[in-house]
């Protein structure tokens, strides 16, 4: 792989790219005459930058919201959302989806997958009714890598009225991570939805976080062939055609539903 590749992407000026979400934010909240932001907090990357934001612009104005399903949540994670919270001084709320869940579960067909998406459309409605509650806006931790392939629930994690981080690569998260403040360890975990068991996103995609933003980088932002990509990424082309193929396969989760 070329290494860079990633340094073009990772160079960036973080404290600027802040400045501009937290503008964003308070554009955002000020527009719709909102009264905060709520915003599931996984104990992941995505979930953390958008947690230290928060607590920056808006932390007297800002809801997180723990859902693991202690079923297949790992502990560790939610140990690290509540310790965010705690070092972040948000208010929070602590929901374990099981019970829900498995009341779905025990009326419908069986299928992990779908079981699993359920998960994060149980999430997004437990989202969207505390924004109700308290006049808030939705905030979606989507990132880029992970819009670009369509690695997220359609009206699940999907769900959101403001999505501040959708324009940074995953490799790029991690850089504002750092600039942030945010743990080490959980800047350096494998990222996970956890909608099953041992879910792990890189393992379910095949390739790494590197390997794909590079590809994604060449693709969408250079708009390369998949030769010149094969090229000037020396990755792999079954894993460029992978990330093509969930790229031109996942546009109608990146679209307004068709209307007649």
């Amino acid at each position: 792989m070329n290494r860079q590749i990633i340094d073009k992407i990772t160079n960036q000026d973080y404290t600027k790219i802040q400045n501009s979400i937290e503008s964003f934010l308070k554009e955002s909240v000020s527009k719709t005459g909102a009264s905060g932001l709520v915003f599931g907090l996984s104990g992941g990357i995505d979930s953390a930058v958008i947690a230290h934001i928060c607590a920056k612009s808006f932390k007297e104005k800002s809801l997180a919201l723990i859902m693991p399903d202690s079923r297949v949540s790992p502990k560790e994670e939610t140990e690290d959302a509540l310790y965010i919270v705690d070092k972040l001084g948000l208010d929070y709320k602590l929901i374990d989806i099981s019970l829900i869940h498995s009341q779905f579960a025990n009326i419908v067909e069986p299928e992990e997958k779908s079981l699993g998406n359920l998960r994060a459309r149980i999430r997004a409605t437990l989202l969207y009714y505390h924004a109700n509650l308290k006049n808030y806006l939705v905030i979606g931790s989507s990132d880029k890598s992970e819009q670009l392939i369509g690695y997220f629930t359609k009206f699940g994690d999907g769900s959101a009225d403001i999505l501040p981080i959708v324009s940074l690569y995953k490799i790029q998260i991690r850089g504002l991570a750092k600039s942030l403040g945010v743990k080490e360890s959980i800047i350096e975990k494998k990222s996970s939805p956890h909608l099953w068991k041992g879910h792990i996103a890189e393992d379910e995609i095949g390739a790494s976080y590197e390997e794909i933003d590079s590809i994604l980088y060449c693709m969408a932002d250079k708009n390369m062939s998949l030769d010149d990509v094969q090229k000037t990424t020396q990755i792999s082309r079954d894993k460029i055609e992978k990330i093509h193929q969930l790229y031109k396969k996942s546009e109608h989760k990146r679209i307004m539903p068709s209307r007649l």
